[in-house]
């Protein structure tokens, strides 16, 4: 009833838009902040471009106190004395009486790269950067804006993300949330007018993404009329109602406002006041955060509430493969490096060789305590002793990348640069083409009842299935799971998977680690523990009980509890249970 209510009230305020809001009027007594305007021409995300933006710094502003911050996109249009929300205004009276935090404002036009003369027209980057997917806008403001205002007029902003909100209206919308959506750790608040959820340059896979990827800390206000635009881009008015119903599903802090406008600011110019108050609620007191227990996607399901992720190890060239024995003790190579490393459970790393032959993938055998290696700069698959670091060449004369070996002692490897998959019968040392045409395979795995073979196809969104006859030959082959590819990179960089007890496939991703049911449909997307990070290139199970998750970035392995438990390839077959179709 709550949000009822605060809806009926924006829809009683949006029928008189052509009246400002009592707080986007000056006031008297009420401390008047600065508004300077400036151009910004030396971007690198965006290189050429030149752009207006409009910094205000309110009264109360302490350079002994960082401030918080929120950036406006579109923003001449914000930040106007007469017309539009008027939000300096704005934030002059509520700063004034404490309904929100001392807030600097930072409105941002799009950029534009000037004509080359003037029988030319100048390129406008503003569907580009706004409507784009992906992190490039976001790395704009991180890397270059806002530290670009901090060191022109000598600001003090907080880094906390807690502090920072982001807004704007139709494409500029759409870039807020995009900004938030890839970083989190920089802005937690968003407010979205009119926002372009729709099929101009991927914004309409939102809804669907919201739903399958781990749930992130964002507090998100919507904003449409039901006259909105409606054109061969998609229907903006639908598109909303369905980021609102996904972001509600999948457990965010999400509120809206529904009205009869068009593609305008009216509404979300009006309503703008009382959303500041909705969006900056409890600030100072209660961060906004993920709601996990209130999520009805997998992410409840399958993931430890308040369990994220916790470094490992860093500093590598190139981590790479790992396996985890079960004891716990986890094995990883540094491919570049020429090393092989064990980390104990007790936390201690070690080398176990420094000499690996360029060693990818590893897979333990099935006594637990052989380690195969895929030593592709030696052109040689090896079995490593983990205890004295001594190896034997089990094949030789091939290039490799990932490896797999189940308890019957039937060992696979990906072959890239031949374009084939190869099947090694421990037992007599055969090695034979279990398929000679695969190009570009990378990662491999078997189920948890080990009859089916999984094999990523690197740059496409497919993991391809066999079915594992008992001699170890292959049959069925099929692209069976269909991964989700990232919206501004046309590949998956599908890499190291690892299977669960209950039929699932983990798989590392160029999105981060896509969980996969049996019948090969996308659950869950965790995102890249960092988003500085390279993309995941491997994934293992280990831990006491199997269920701690390990990934694999370029320097970095990360651990994290999940509620899933491991299914390892060289232990005894587990059958999964019958999955929901």
């Amino acid at each position: 009833m709550r949000n009822a209510a605060f809806i009926l009230l924006f829809s009683l305020r949006a029928l008189y838009a052509d009246t400002p809001p009592p707080e986007a009027l000056r006031k008297e007594g009420a401390p008047r902040g600065t508004l300077t305007h400036s151009t910004f021409a030396t971007s690198k995300i965006f290189p050429g471009t030149t752009r207006d933006y409009w910094v205000y710094v309110p009264a109360q502003y302490d350079a002994a106190q960082p401030a918080a911050l929120m950036v406006f996109q579109d923003g001449g249009g914000f930040c106007r004395d007469n017309g539009g929300a008027r939000a300096h205004i704005v934030f002059d009276n509520m700063i004034a009486k404490g309904e929100m935090p001392v807030t600097i404002g930072l409105f941002v036009n799009p950029g534009v790269v000037p004509p080359a003369n003037d029988q030319a027209e100048a390129r406008y980057n503003r569907s580009y950067e706004y409507d784009g997917m992906g992190d490039a806008y976001a790395r704009f403001l991180i890397e270059e804006m806002i530290p670009h205002v901090v060191d022109t007029l000598n600001l003090k902003i907080s880094d906390n993300p807690d502090d920072r909100a982001i807004c704007g209206a139709s494409s500029g919308a759409i870039a807020a949330f995009t900004a938030a959506w890839e970083r989190p750790d920089a802005f937690r608040r968003v407010y979205s007018m009119i926002g372009t959820f729709v099929a101009l340059r991927g914004g309409d896979a939102y809804p669907n993404l919201i739903r399958k990827t781990d749930p992130k800390p964002l507090r998100v206000f919507l904003q449409d009329g039901s006259a909105d635009q409606n054109i061969y881009g998609g229907d903006w008015w639908m598109a909303n109602q369905m980021m609102e119903r996904a972001l509600t599903w999948a457990g965010y802090e999400v509120n809206h406002a529904w009205g009869e406008g068009g593609h305008n600011q009216e509404q979300g110019a009006a309503i703008f006041p009382e959303v500041m108050r909705w969006l900056w609620k409890d600030h100072g007191r209660i961060p906004v955060r993920t709601h996990l227990a209130s999520s009805k996607s997998r992410a409840a399901e399958y993931l430890v509430p308040d369990a994220g992720w916790e470094v490992v190890t860093t500093g590598h060239d190139w981590s790479e493969g790992m396996a985890v024995a079960s004891d716990g003790t986890l094995y990883f190579t540094d491919v570049p490096g020429n090393e092989l490393f064990r980390i104990s459970p007790d936390g201690r790393q070690s080398l176990i060789s420094g000499d690996t032959g360029n060693a990818n993938g590893i897979a333990l055998g099935p006594n637990g305590t052989t380690l195969y290696t895929a030593s592709s700069g030696a052109k040689q698959i090896r079995a490593y002793d983990t205890v004295s670091g001594e190896f034997k060449i089990v094949t030789e004369g091939t290039t490799s990348n990932d490896i797999v070996v189940s308890h019957a002692g039937h060992l696979y490897y990906t072959d890239p640069p031949a374009g084939k998959v190869w099947h090694v019968n421990l037992a007599t040392g055969l090695r034979t083409e279990a398929d000679p045409k695969f190009k570009d395979p990378n990662g491999i795995g078997m189920s948890a009842d080990q009859t089916l073979l999984f094999v990523a196809h690197f740059p496409s969104r497919f993991v391809y299935s066999y079915s594992i006859a008992t001699d170890g030959t292959l049959s069925n082959k099929q692209p069976y799971f269909y991964a989700e590819l990232p919206l501004n990179v046309p590949e998956g960089h599908l890499d190291g998977m690892t299977a669960t007890t209950t039929g699932e496939l983990l798989v590392g991703t160029e999105m981060g680690v896509q969980i996969f049911d049996s019948p090969g449909r996308v659950q869950l997307i965790l995102p890249r523990p960092s988003p500085t990070d390279n993309r995941t290139n491997y994934v293992a199970f280990g831990g006491p009980d199997g269920k701690t998750l390990y990934v694999a970035t370029r320097e970095t392995i990360y651990r994290r509890r999940l509620k899933l438990q491991g299914a390892h390839a060289w232990d005894a077959p587990v059958k999964p249970p019958k999955p929901r179709l």
